[in-house]
């Protein structure tokens, strides 16, 4: 069948099983073993935030279509039943975890991550797997379904009740004080920036800074932004993200760095800058690397010549400017944006440290 066929009955089915799950939590567990219960609640509460995707996903796209094969990932598996899970997982499974708080997490590709870049879920690809003990509660659950498909609609149905146990813990409120003074507001971020988070706390504080720049200043009408997993030429963006006016037009790009901003840096945005005749590009880094500081300078006046000016701050310096200059409504309005973003893609350890830290102007 179609892809979008599968698609729009897992999006029914899926939205059927969770009201009855809200109303009810009527499921009949005496069906599947209390071995595989403990495997599938393991499933949904893993560490690794990739694989809390793949039960919702591999089990609904079963239910709908008892012919598929719940392991398989990439039709380009072959043989029977083999299927494309990445276009349920990301067109039906993260739409719903984004309506409910990214109670999986908050990825929006989870399907393009390293640990489900293999054709099946099965023990042939546990070598691959850092999270080993997840991968066999994976290849454990979908194994079992696989061999008895009489227990996939119940399997759903709990996976979807731990789904909704899980909700109760990841339910965010953040309590954003009307009033905040510019070094308190500048205080509560850089704490919050302190903590390493592979770029998902940075990427969420710069998205919400030029979102509020864009409102407080009618700068710009829109952000667009990129996943901090996936590479800016695979989204189809010019850099981290694009700021946009009224036309739909790039006004400013801004790629951001983590760590020093180097050479090969600057070098790897500029063809796709250029492509799309990016005039104003911003590099957010922590500093110019000592050694490449002379080659960047040089680039940048060259880029100059071509009609792309590019600019380097630090996310300090960013912070220092324009959080004074938002004003008391412009800084309410900030941190409430970057509690919004962390709920749009980040995990649940990052919103609840983000909420601790409000919580303490």
């Amino acid at each position: 069948m179609a892809d979008s066929d599968l698609v729009e009955l897992c999006r029914v089915r899926l939205g059927d099983l969770w009201s009855e799950n809200e109303s009810a939590s009527a499921v009949d567990e005496t069906v599947l073993p209390e071995a595989l219960c403990a495997r599938i609640r393991s499933a949904i509460n893993s560490k690794t935030k990739t694989y809390r995707y793949v039960l919702p996903t591999q089990l609904l796209a079963k239910a709908c279509r008892p012919q598929l094969d719940c392991r398989c990932l990439q039709s380009a598996r072959g043989g029977s039943g083999a299927f494309d899970a990445r276009t349920v997982a990301h067109r039906v499974v993260v739409p719903f975890d984004r309506e409910y708080d990214s109670v999986l997490g908050g990825a929006p590709e989870p399907y393009v991550n390293n640990p489900l870049r293999v054709p099946e879920v099965s023990i042939a690809f546990r070598p691959q797997q850092k999270d080993k003990s997840g991968w066999d509660d994976l290849c454990v659950v979908l194994q079992s379904i696989q061999e008895n498909p009489q227990w996939v609609q119940s399997a759903l149905f709990y996976v979807l009740r731990e789904i909704h146990s899980r909700l109760a813990t990841v339910r965010i409120v953040y309590p954003a004080a009307r009033r905040v003074s510019a070094l308190s507001c500048q205080s509560v971020i850089d704490k919050f920036l302190s903590t390493r988070s592979g770029g998902v706390r940075l990427e969420c504080v710069t998205a919400a800074l030029f979102e509020t720049l864009g409102r407080q200043f009618s700068m710009f009408e829109s952000i667009r932004g990129s996943s901090v997993n996936s590479a800016d030429s695979q989204s189809g963006l010019a850099a981290d993200l694009e700021c946009l006016d009224e036309s739909g037009e790039i006004s400013l790009a801004v790629e951001v760095k983590d760590h020093g901003l180097r050479l090969v840096h600057v070098q790897d945005k500029l063809p796709a800058l250029r492509e799309k005749q990016v005039a104003e590009t911003l590099f957010v880094a922590p500093e110019i690397v000592a050694e490449d500081r002379e080659a960047i300078k040089a680039a940048f006046q060259r880029e100059f010549s071509s009609g792309h000016n590019l600019h380097w701050l630090s996310m300090e310096q960013l912070l220092t400017v324009l959080i004074p200059l938002f004003a008391e409504r412009g800084r309410y309005a900030l941190l409430v944006a970057i509690g919004r973003h962390l709920d749009d893609r980040a995990d649940v350890e990052h919103r609840r440290a983000w909420a601790e830290l409000l919580s303490g102007i």
